[in-house]
């Protein structure tokens, strides 16, 4: 039998593995999830115990196949996905899709990527957790059910291409609920008083004071007059400071971080979506290359919602804290954290598997924005064992009259952990002069601030996090999916960092709370997931809560078939009249939103926006330039625009002003250079644009301000001799030839770097006799192409020996010996070995020299030195 398969998810993950385990394994992942339900038919016998039928995904085939390979060889196989219930599903279905008898099959789990963890979990092998992968198994049912028999409702009464979903409506239905509130917010006016003090011993030393008590009453100024009159009165009294309160007060530092505590610190200090501070820690996670060291995992498993942390890292960190910054930033005995409740206990906080990876150590390895995230998460772990920051807090009222007004200051005694992470002094900080009871002040610069309630603030992703988290709604490991989902749905719009529920997001959410309360309740679904946990835990059966979910879903979801009104054919009237024909308005829905429609459509196609303007199309006094009809100003995703009123027959559109006017070219009418036709302005979705009149029959453009829109004068095709105009591709501007597509030829625009030819092999093409050249595809592999492309797509792959004259390096692979290769990927120039596809170690660029051999290994005594 051959050595020991270890399969694992990422290519990343078993890289790093491989150089703990050494020769004695073979590491090969499974690039992900390799089986699951159907993608277009429910998968799921209802009648049979909800029994799933699953399917390998498509293009894992050839992964399984692989695996299956090195698994008949291999005389034991250890299964090493992540450590929750996902990665748990993922072992078990990759065991199923082995078809390897139990007893050769081992699960691993660790929950960092280091050698000591990885080599305990190997000594240590277990088996499948069946409770987690039923847990798991419910999870994904529940959700399929609800995925696929409640979209086809919402396809019926809304439009085609909704979806709705067990946790992502409810998510939509609290940023909508809180839209609501937002919109029915009345604001109320209220107004504050502050002074300056000046105490009679310390004129030279005012402090600020703010109105805190009216008769020992809070106060309740409504309107500037009442503002005014307290202003007048407080200025008639004699005041006396009768309070010094003076007391140390300790701010502790926060636990470790949590899946859900990251996303929010990430998102408030750098802008990073969930989505992407979730893709960062697991680089970070499954290992980068630093330097000398190869591959290192640098972070626990992110997703966890304990904040428990392992003993020897406690040891290690309380070192490290004595060592750099002494004895008085360390407590005396270890910080200890309580997970909230229901929090996975036996699994750690997110931290860094050693300390001495400082974030100025390895910053040379790492991107910018991993960079930032493992500082983020270092920095927190580390201060959460420091002893915490100790202030003075010093509190002052003085007294007069009916009046009572106070002061607060904050004074650093000891920074603590704040020496590690800095601190931000609250604006109402300030020094107080050292005053006693009795002494006497006076007030200078009394003056009044208005003010209005605020609604209560717009959930950003940060904060809907939180609020997921508080609600019991998702999981550590849906949080980002949740957010990026209900996003990309349209139903909730991210606008400069605030969450608005769109006018889809909130009529679906009205009509689903309507016909299922349940399924939209808050607290139901926070107990569906404590369900699922207790299935995890043993003390669950999956299949019982399936049906007890099942039974009053399909009932509710029967009845919204019947009483569920469609959102446009049976249309909310409003208090409008159609100014066109008298009859009542109706609110209907689109892509864009809601309108007002006139009740009689299709008789009568008037539509105003909701705040009473016309979307209807407004005549002009324009004929089309193309076929003579009248033009019509009409509204688009890019704005107002004239459209001839023979569509579609003549699909003619021009580019207006705010003033209505059509758009000129610039300085006299610019002609077509292919047909004379006038030029117009259109606008794209890069902005607006020369084309011609005489579109669809000539669809030449070119970019605004000359017929080139560069400093360079236009030059003329080299292969045609026609004139060469300015087009733009994703990958920037260049010129192009205006007998486009007659001629093809381009050419890069002055200043920007021309993309070299390709290299001729020598050998002509069998098929159509031109020149075969390298070519490089998308994932960096290189094979020869004809130079004939796209007419001629002959193509074939490297032999051995042309793959040799790859530009080769002094560096020796650290695996087999052999000599180092330069290639190129997606991401650029890497070394790779030439002994490809039995070797495949490649190493960055910048982390290895070319120019320097590995020294040889010494031997005898020298090497037992």
């Amino acid at each position: 039998m051959g050595k020991p398969l270890v399969i694992v998810e990422s290519p990343t993950k078993a890289k790093t593995i491989t150089k703990y385990l050494g020769g004695k394994y073979v590491v090969k992942a499974s690039k992900g999830h390799v089986r699951d339900l159907p993608p277009k038919e429910l998968g799921i016998d209802i009648e049979s115990d909800f029994t799933p039928t699953y399917k390998t995904i498509r293009g894992q085939a050839k992964v399984l196949a692989e695996l299956r390979k090195a698994a008949k060889e291999a005389d034991a196989v250890y299964l090493a996905p992540d450590l929750d219930r996902e990665g748990e599903a993922i072992a078990w279905h990759i065991a199923k899709a082995l078809r390897l008898p139990n007893k050769k099959l081992f699960r691993v789990t660790f929950n960092e990527i280091t050698k000591k963890a990885i080599l305990k979990a190997f000594e240590n092998p277990g088996k499948i957790s069946m409770n987690k992968v039923n847990a798991q198994q419910a999870r994904r049912i529940l959700d399929r059910i609800v995925g696929y028999q409640l979209s086809p409702l919402l396809w019926e009464k809304f439009w085609r291409g909704l979806s709705a979903g067990r946790v992502q409506s409810v998510a939509v239905r609290m940023v909508a609920e809180r839209e609501k509130e937002i919109q029915g917010f009345k604001p109320e006016e209220y107004w504050e008083v502050k002074a300056k003090a000046l105490p009679d011993k310390h004129r030279d030393t005012p402090f600020i004071v703010d109105l805190k008590k009216i008769d020992k009453e809070d106060p309740k100024i409504s309107s500037q007059a009442e503002a005014e009159k307290t202003v007048k009165d407080i200025g008639k009294q004699n005041f006396t400071i009768t309070l010094v309160d003076k007391k140390d007060k300790q701010d502790n530092p926060s636990p470790p971080f949590t899946t859900s505590t990251l996303q929010q610190q990430a998102s408030t200090r750098f802008r990073f979506h969930p989505k992407q501070t979730m893709m960062l820690a697991q680089q970070l996670y499954e290992g980068v290359d630093i330097g000398e060291e190869g591959p290192v995992g640098l972070i626990t498993y992110m997703r966890t919602d304990s904040v428990n942390v392992a003993g020897e890292a406690i040891e290690e960190v309380r070192g490290h804290i004595n060592k750099v910054f002494g004895e008085k930033y360390l407590p005396e005995a270890p910080h200890t954290y309580k997970s909230k409740k229901g929090a996975q206990e036996a699994h750690e906080a997110i931290r860094p598997t050693q300390v001495g990876y400082m974030p100025e150590k390895v910053e040379q390895f790492l991107t910018p924005h991993q960079h930032k995230l493992y500082t983020l998460i270092w920095e927190r772990f580390v201060a959460s064992q420091m002893h915490p920051a100790v202030y003075a807090v010093t509190t002052v009222e003085i007294t007069g009259g009916r009046f009572l007004l106070r002061a607060t200051g904050r004074i650093t005694k000891f920074d603590g952990y704040t020496k590690l992470t800095g601190t931000k002094g609250k604006k109402e900080d300030q020094t107080l002069p050292d005053v006693a009871e009795g002494d006497g002040v006076s007030l200078d610069e009394i003056s009044p601030e208005q003010h209005f309630t605020q609604p209560p603030p717009r959930y950003n992703e940060a904060s809907l996090v939180r609020a997921l988290e508080r609600e019991g709604i998702g999981r550590p490991s849906t949080y980002a999916h949740i957010l990026s989902t209900i996003i990309q749905r349209g139903y909730v719009e991210d606008r400069e960092r605030k969450l608005h529920a769109s006018d889809l997001g909130i009529a679906v959410t009205e009509k689903l709370v309507k016909h299922f309360p349940k399924l939209m309740n808050l607290e139901f679904t926070s107990k569906l997931e404590d369900s699922l946990d207790s299935i995890e835990e043993g003390e669950g059966d999956w299949v019982g809560l399936l049906r007890e979910f099942y039974e009053p879903f399909s009932s509710e979801l029967e009845h919204a078939k019947k009483e569920m009104t469609n959102i446009n054919k049976d249309p909310e009237q409003s208090e409008e009249v159609c100014p066109k024909c008298n009859s009542p308005m109706v609110y209907k829905l689109n892509k864009r939103g809601r309108f007002l429609g006139c009740s009689k459509y299709p008789k009568c196609k008037t539509a105003m926006s909701l705040n009473g303007s016309r979307t209807e199309p407004e005549p002009t006094d324009h004929k089309c330039p193309n076929c003579g009809e009248p033009m019509v100003i009409r509204t688009g995703k890019h704005g107002r625009f004239l459209a001839c009123t023979g569509y579609p027959k003549c699909k003619t559109t021009l580019s207006i002003n705010e003033d209505g006017e059509i758009e000129k070219p610039g300085e006299g009418e610019e002609k077509c250079e292919k047909c004379g036709s006038p030029m117009v302005v259109k606008a794209g979705r890069r902005g607006k644009f020369l084309a011609c009149s005489a579109y669809p029959d000539c669809k030449n453009t070119r970019p605004i301000g000359g017929k080139t829109g560069e400093d360079e004068e236009a030059p003329t095709c080299d292969k045609c001799g026609s004139q060469m105009v300015v087009k733009a591709s994703r990958r920037g501007r260049f010129w192009a030839c205006s007998a486009y597509p007659n001629c093809k030829n381009t050419k890069p625009i002055a200043g920007k770097k021309a993309k070299e030819p390709p290299k001729e092999t020598g050998e002509m093409c069998e098929k159509c006799g031109k020149p075969l050249v390298y070519r490089v595809g998308r994932g960096g592999a290189r094979f020869i192409g004809c130079s004939g492309y796209p007419k001629c797509r002959n193509t074939r792959t490297l032999e051995k020996e042309e793959k040799e004259k790859e530009p080769e390096t002094d560096e020796v692979c650290e695996n087999c010996g052999k000599k180092m290769v330069i290639k190129s990927g997606p991401r650029g120039k890497f070394l790779a070995c030439s002994g490809y596809p039995a070797c495949k170690t490649t190493k960055s660029m910048k982390k290895a020299s070319p120019s320097r051999k590995k020294p040889a290994k010494k031997a005898g005594k020298e090497k037992k030195k």
